[in-house]
């Protein structure tokens, strides 16, 4: 479907440049238009500029996929309210540092956490409060209460799955 939504607009662009060339330019394409073109030549036009730029754009954005995480195995996986708020909250407060492909995070100062071996609820929720390995590199504390709770549950279903 994406690439029928991304090639259409092209094979109809090439068709307009064709009756363009054809009828000996722009000018001459304009006049076509208004005094040789039947009555659905001129509704089809319309209609084709209204569907190219509504439609391909609607179509776009309603295939963006982006269900629980917006990528790979994640993207038909729909997520609990918790993991919803814990998603959100990670892209706000943890996705200029941490790298994480469900949300198409790529920090660059902390550890990818794709990558860090087992994710537990557990050993989030130390990271955050100890500010990671407690090596100053991370704000310990950054989070917490719920909001903690959250993103580690988060992290936790979707590290490493993409």
């Amino acid at each position: 479907m994406e690439i029928v939504a991304f090639l259409v607009p092209f094979v109809l662009l090439g068709v307009a440049v064709i009756f363009i060339a054809f009828q000996g330019g722009p000018g001459a394409a304009r006049e076509a238009y208004l005094t040789k073109g039947g009555r659905v030549f001129r509704v089809t036009i319309p209609i084709l500029y209204i569907v190219l730029g509504v439609g391909v754009p609607a179509i776009v954005l309603a295939n963006k996929g982006e269900a629980a995480g917006g990528t790979g195995a994640l993207k038909s996986e729909k997520l609990t309210a918790t993991t919803e708020r814990g998603k959100d909250i990670f892209r706000q407060t943890c996705s200029s540092c941490h790298s994480l492909a469900a949300v198409n995070a790529r920090g660059v100062t902390g550890p990818n956490l794709d990558r860090i071996g087992e994710v537990t609820p557990k050993r989030i929720l130390n990271a955050i409060k100890n500010g990671g390995t407690g090596q100053d590199r991370m704000p310990s504390g950054l989070l917490e209460g719920a909001e903690a709770q959250e993103v580690a549950k988060y992290v936790s279903e979707v590290a490493g799955r993409d």
